[in-house]
C-alpha cells in the first residue's frame, strides 16, 4: 500500500473518489498537491534548498534516489578525500563547522557535518524514490512531477507530484562519464570509475592506468603511490595545477582576496607566479599549463585547477609517470598516442561526472529555459517556477548561495499567493455572511 506522510502534500486522487482516469491522465497514478516546492535531490544543495526554505516558513517536499543524503559523499568517494578548500568556504548557510574540526575537513567528518545540518533543521526528504519526468502544464501553469518510490526489493509505488515550483538539485556530479576505448573489453585486469575507488590497498605491487588529471586522477595516483602501487597517470590536454596553500594560507582564500581589487587576469598572473615558486615549472613535468589563466579558465569554461595535496611531488620524483593519450588497450596492456606500449595491471578511470537533469526534465532543458543563459547571479532563476542550485560551478560556497536565493525568491511568490489566498476566502466569507 502507498502511504505519503508529509503534512505539506495533499493526496488529489483522494478528493476525487469516483473519478474514473484515463490512460496518461494526471490521475492514473497516485497524484499529490505540494504547498510548496518540491526539491530533487538530497544532497549540499537540496539541503541548503531546504533549510534556507525552513527559516521563511515555506513548505517543500525533498525526493532523493538513494537511501541516504549525499549519496555522492557517502557511496562515491574514495577514502582518503577531504574538502579542497578551509571549511568557511564549504559551509551550508545558517550552521557552520564544528569549531574542533580541522581546516580541510575529511569526507567522514563533512557527512557527519551534513547529517547534523539535516537534523538541525528538521530536513525530512523522501529516500528511494527517483524522478522519471518533470514537465511543466501550460494549461494550469503547474509542474507535474512523477516518480517511482521503491519499498523493499519487490515493491515499488508510483507518485506525481503537482506544485508550482521545481528546484533542481541533483548537481552537475548525477552519473559518472565512462569514455568508450578501442580494445578495452579485451584487456584482463581490473577496470574501475574513480566512484567506484575506495583505497589503494587493494593495488599494492600493481601496475596502473589512471585515466584523468583532475583533482580526482591526481589524489587517486597519490594514494596509489601511498600505497605502493606503481601509478601512470593518462594527460591529454593542458592542466592548471596550484598548490592548496601559499605561504600557510588557502590559495583559494588568496585569490578570493584579491579579487575584491584586482581584475581577473591580474590575480591569475600573480596566483602563477606565487605557483611558480612554490612548484616549480610544471610543464618540464608534462603538465602544460593552458592559455587562459586558472580563475579565467574557470569563468569562461568550468574548467576547475587541481589543488595539489602532495601528488606533484611524487610526479617530480617520478614515482607517478605521465603519460600522453590513448589509441587503444589489448590484453594486459595499453598503446599510446607517442607509440609506448605499457603493460598495466588495471586501470582506474577519473573520467569526471555528468548531471542526468536532461534525462527526467522533459521538453526543456537548463539551457532553454534560461538558467544557462541569464548572467550570473541570476542563473539559478529559470521560466515558469524553475530553479536550479549547484550548477554555476562555484563550488559547495557557491551552491549555498544559489539556495539562499532561491529560497528568498520563492518565499516572496510563496507568501503572495498565500495572501491572496487569504484575502479570497474572507471575501468569500463575507460574501455568505451577507446572504443572511
Amino acid at each position: 500500500m502507498c502511504t505519503n506522510q508529509n503534512t505539506n502534500c495533499v493526496s488529489i486522487s483522494s478528493m476525487l473518489p469516483n473519478f474514473t482516469p484515463k490512460e496518461d491522465d494526471m490521475f492514473s497514478r497516485r497524484c499529490i498537491w505540494v504547498n510548496g516546492p518540491v526539491i530533487v535531490g538530497a544532497g549540499p544543495s537540496g539541503l541548503a534548498v531546504a533549510a534556507s526554505l525552513k527559516r521563511q516558513e515555506v513548505p517543500y517536499i525533498i525526493l532523493e534516489r538513494a537511501n541516504c543524503i549525499a549519496s555522492l559523499w557517502q557511496n562515491r568517494t574514495y577514502d582518503r578525500l577531504k574538502l579542497h578548500l578551509p571549511k568557511q568556504f564549504c559551509q551550508l548557510p545558517n550552521l557552520p563547522f564544528p569549531d574542533d574540526f580541522p581546516e580541510y575537513p575529511t569526507k567522514y567528518q563533512f557527512i557527519q557535518y551534513l547529517e547534523s545540518y539535516a537534523t538541525h533543521f528538521d530536513i525530512q526528504p523522501k529516500f528511494n524514490e527517483t524522478v522519471q519526468s518533470a514537465k511543466y502544464d501550460k494549461r494550469f501553469g503547474l509542474w507535474r512531477v512523477k516518480t517511482v518510490s521503491r519499498k523493499g526489493l519487490l515493491s515499488s509505488c508510483e507518485f506525481e507530484y503537482i506544485c508550482r515550483w521545481l528546484v533542481v538539485a541533483t548537481g552537475e556530479n548525477a552519473e559518472k562519464v565512462v569514455p568508450e576505448f578501442e580494445g578495452l573489453e579485451d584487456f584482463c585486469g581490473d577496470v574501475l570509475h574513480a566512484s567506484d575507488y575506495k583505497s589503494g590497498e587493494m593495488y599494492r605491487g600493481k601496475r596502473v592506468l589512471v585515466v584523468g588529471c583532475g583533482n580526482s586522477g591526481m589524489e587517486v595516483s597519490l594514494d596509489l603511490c601511498n600505497h605502493d602501487a606503481s601509478p601512470s597517470m593518462v594527460v591529454r590536454s593542458s592542466v592548471h595545477v596550484l598548490p592548496r596553500e601559499i605561504l600557510g594560507k588557502s590559495t583559494f582564500e588568496i585569490g578570493v582576496t584579491m579579487m575584491k581589487w584586482m581584475p581577473v587576469w591580474l590575480v591569475d598572473k600573480t596566483l602563477l607566479l606565487l605557483t611558480r615558486l612554490s612548484l616549480g615549472n610544471t610543464d618540464k613535468y608534462g603538465l602544460k599549463r593552458p592559455e587562459l589563466g586558472p580563475l579565467d579558465l574557470k569563468n569562461t569554461a568550468g574548467k576547475t585547477p587541481v589543488l595539489d595535496v602532495g601528488a606533484f611531488s611524487k610526479i617530480k620524483s617520478g614515482k607517478i609517470k605521465i603519460v600522453p593519450g590513448i589509441v587503444k588497450f589489448g590484453p594486459g596492456k595499453v598503446e599510446l598516442v607517442d607509440g609506448r606500449v605499457l603493460e598495466i595491471d588495471s586501470v582506474v578511470l577519473a573520467t569526471g561526472y555528468r548531471s542526468n537533469v536532461s534525462s527526467w526534465l522533459k521538453e526543456n532543458d537548463l539551457a532553454e529555459i534560461g538558467i544557462e543563459k541569464n548572467p550570473f547571479p541570476k542563473e539559478w532563476k529559470g521560466e515558469a517556477g524553475l530553479y536550479a542550485v549547484g550548477f554555476t560551478r562555484r563550488g559547495l560556497s557557491g551552491a549555498s548561495l544559489d539556495a539562499i536565493s532561491v529560497a528568498h525568491d520563492i518565499a516572496n511568490a510563496w507568501k503572495e499567493e498565500t495572501k491572496q489566498h487569504i484575502k479570497s476566502v474572507a471575501a468569500l466569507h463575507r460574501r455568505c455572511i451577507s446572504q443572511f
